[in-house]
This record gives structure tokens, sequence and C-alpha cells, in this order.
């Protein structure tokens, strides 16, 4: 697995001071797409393991409240075997950073349809935000945090596993991450 670019002290890809990783490879190739350039699965530098240790040393400081991954695309088969070992890292030595990971592809994609792979769920498991569906430039909305295009969905992924195991939501529901009510209204006065 190659990446494109990790940012250190971001706050755009999630909330609060995260490092973001932005690894190599999509097929989707959005119309519109900010990051057209991550599309090529060669583009980039290799992800090595010396990368990885630096971006869970980035991790440590009080302030930094967690790891964001986009792409490219995280859940193209090629980056879910490169990324599965990483999360499942962030998540026993720094339980208390949360993870939030972008995707093309939809809820319903990854957990039953063509994309889900045997480290799908694996993955998943460690993840605490899932930002779904396409980038979609006819629903390209600026006012919308931490998401592009009015399609796509910001997923409470632990509670979304909880009620599906509970039997409480059934198909393809899910928990959807709650904002911040001062955000979630967009009125800052």
């Amino acid at each position: 697995m190659n990446y494109a670019n990790i940012k250190h002290c971001d706050i755009a890809n999630g909330s609060g001071v995260r490092t973001t990783l932005f690894v190599s490879g999509c097929r989707l190739r959005c119309k519109g797409c900010f990051n057209y350039e991550a599309w090529d699965f060669n583009a980039g530098k290799p992800f090595t393991d010396e990368v990885a240790d630096a971006i869970v040393e980035s991790l440590r400081p009080s302030y930094m409240d967690g790891l964001s991954i986009l792409g490219g695309e995280p859940f193209e088969p090629e980056n879910q075997e490169g990324l599965v070992g990483l999360v499942e890292r962030v998540r026993a030595e720094l339980p208390d950073k949360s993870i939030w990971m972008y995707s093309g592809h939809t809820w319903e994609q990854l957990t039953e349809g063509e994309w889900h792979l045997d480290v799908t769920d694996r993955i998943l498991a460690c993840v605490d935000v899932l930002v779904d569906g396409p980038w979609q430039e006819e629903n390209y909305d600026i006012s919308l945090r931490f998401r592009g295009s009015s399609n796509q969905r910001i997923i409470d992924v632990p509670s979304t596993i909880e009620a599906h195991a509970a039997g409480e939501l059934t198909g393809n529901e899910v928990v959807l991450w709650e904002d911040d009510p001062l955000f979630a209204s967009h009125d800052l006065a």
C-alpha cells in the first residue's frame, strides 16, 4: 500500500485535532474529487512499519484526539490489507483516541456487498466514525461539517454494530453520529 500524504494537527477531517492519513488508490474516480492525485495506487510513498510507528507516536500527545483515514479509497482491497494492522494497533495502544474513516462506498457495500473482505469487519470494529458514500458534485454543500456532499452519512460505527447485534436495527439501518448541537444548528451566534 502507498500513501499520498499525512497531515498532522488536522482539524478538517473529524472532530478535534487529528493525524490524517491519505492512502493512495481509488477506482471510484468521483467527478470533482478534491484528491484526484491519490487515485493512482502508485502515488506517494510506500506505507512502511516506520510510517505506521510515526503515525502512532504522533497520536500520543494529550491534545491529539485521534486518527482519520481518507484516500484515495481506504476500502480498496489493497488498502484494507494495508490498514487493518494500523487501526488495530491504534485501538490497542491508544484506546482513548478516536478513529474516523472516509469511504466512497456505502455502509451497505462495506458490510454486505462486494467491498466486504475478510478484514473489513476487523477494520470496522476499530472505527468510531465512518463517513460513507461517494462524493457527488451535484450535492456539494459547503455548510456540511466533515463531509462534502449531502448524500454522505456520518455513521456512529460502534452504536450501529451494537444496535444490530441487539436486534434494535434491521437490514441496512445505521446510527448516525451526532455533532455538537451548536455546530449541528449552524447558529454560531
